[in-house]
C-alpha cells in the first residue's frame, strides 16, 4: 500500500498540469481507486483532492511571479477562467495571484508527500474477517458532517432528539450480526474529507427478509466480507484511535482493501457516562 501511494504522489507531479486518471493509477498498483482516496487522506491527513490543489498552486505561484498572463496560468492548470483560478489561488495561499505579484508573497508551500512505513510492533489489533450474508440496517437516519476528532455534536443531537422508549424498540427488532444498536456511516466521501456530510443511521441490523416498521429508514447491505476491530479504552478517543490505526497499520500489513459500503460500530460495553467502552469497528473490506 505504501509503494502505491507513493506511486499515486509521482503521477500527480507528472500530471499537475493535466487531467490525473486515478482509476488507472489503481489499476496499475493493484487496487482501487476507492481504497487508494481512503488510504491516501487517512495518512495524509487531507482529501488527495485537497492536497492535488495545494501542489497545482504551488507551482503555479511560480508562474505568477515570474509575470506570465494570468488567463494562460489558470488554464494550464485546468480552470476555465482568472477568477475560478484566483479564488483556489487565494483559498491555498491566503492571498491573491496581484497580491503576489506586488509584494512577493506571502506564500504557503505544499511539499511533495513521501510516505513510509514505520514498524513499531509494539501494538497488536483485535482483529476477525467475518463473511455475511446479504442483511439490512433499520433505524432513523440523518445527514450530518464528518468530524475526525472527539465527540460529533450533530450526531448527538440527532440520537438526543430520539424519544428514549425508541432505543428499546430498536434493540428488539434487531436479530443479526452484529448485534445490539449501532452507529452507521454510509456515503461517505471517497476522500474521507472533513467537513464532508455522510448519512449516520442510528439503528440495528436485521435478516434480509425482514421487514423494515413504517417510519424507519433502511440501507440495504450486500453478502460480503468484514474485518472487525474490537477497541476497549476511553470513548470516543479509542475508538477513532483504532480507525486511524486501520489505514497506518493494518492495511499495509495485511491482504485486504477497503470496498465501498457502511462502516458500523456495535457498543458491546459501556460505562453509564459514556466515558469509556468496548466497541467493535466494521468496516467492509476485500481481497488485495
Amino acid at each position: 500500500m505504501i509503494g502505491a501511494l507513493n506511486r499515486l504522489v509521482e503521477v500527480v507531479e507528472e500530471h499537475l498540469a493535466g487531467e490525473i486518471d486515478l482509476g488507472g493509477v489503481a489499476s496499475d498498483v493493484g487496487t482501487t481507486e476507492y481504497h487508494l482516496r481512503r488510504m491516501f487522506s487517512s495518512l495524509a491527513g487531507m482529501p488527495l483532492s485537497e492536497y492535488i490543489r495545494r501542489r497545482r498552486m504551488t507551482v503555479a505561484a511560480s508562474d505568477v511571479l515570474e509575470g506570465r498572463d494570468l488567463l494562460d496560468v489558470a488554464v494550464r492548470f485546468g480552470y476555465g477562467s482568472t477568477e475560478a483560478f484566483t479564488r483556489a489561488f487565494r483559498a491555498v495561499h491566503g492571498v491573491g495571484p496581484g497580491d503576489v505579484r506586488r509584494d512577493g508573497g506571502p506564500l504557503r508551500s505544499q511539499p511533495q508527500l513521501r510516505f513510509r512505513l514505520t514498524i513499531e510492533g509494539n501494538t497488536t489489533m483485535d482483529t476477525r474477517i467475518v463473511d455475511r450474508p446479504a442483511f439490512r440496517l433499520v433505524g432513523h437516519a440523518a445527514r450530518v458532517p464528518l468530524i475526525h476528532d472527539g465527540p460529533n455534536p450533530h450526531i448527538q443531537a440527532h440520537i438526543a432528539s430520539l424519544p428514549p422508549e425508541e432505543h428499546g424498540r430498536l434493540k428488539a427488532l434487531g436479530d443479526t450480526d452484529p448485534t445490539g444498536l449501532l452507529q452507521v456511516s454510509d456515503d461517505v466521501d471517497p476522500d474521507y474529507a472533513e467537513g464532508s456530510e455522510l448519512t449516520y443511521l442510528h439503528g440495528v441490523a436485521v435478516s434480509e427478509g425482514t421487514d423494515s416498521p413504517e417510519g424507519l429508514d433502511a440501507i440495504e447491505v450486500p453478502a460480503g466480507t468484514w474485518a472487525v476491530f474490537r477497541t476497549s479504552g476511553p470513548y470516543p478517543a479509542a475508538l477513532q484511535a483504532t480507525w486511524a490505526a486501520t489505514a497506518a497499520d493494518w492495511f499495509p500489513s495485511n491482504p485486504w482493501r477497503l470496498r465501498p459500503g457502511p462502516s458500523m460500530v456495535a457498543v458491546l460495553e459501556r460505562a453509564e457516562d459514556f466515558s469509556t467502552a468496548t466497541t467493535e469497528l466494521w468496516l467492509p473490506v476485500e481481497r488485495a
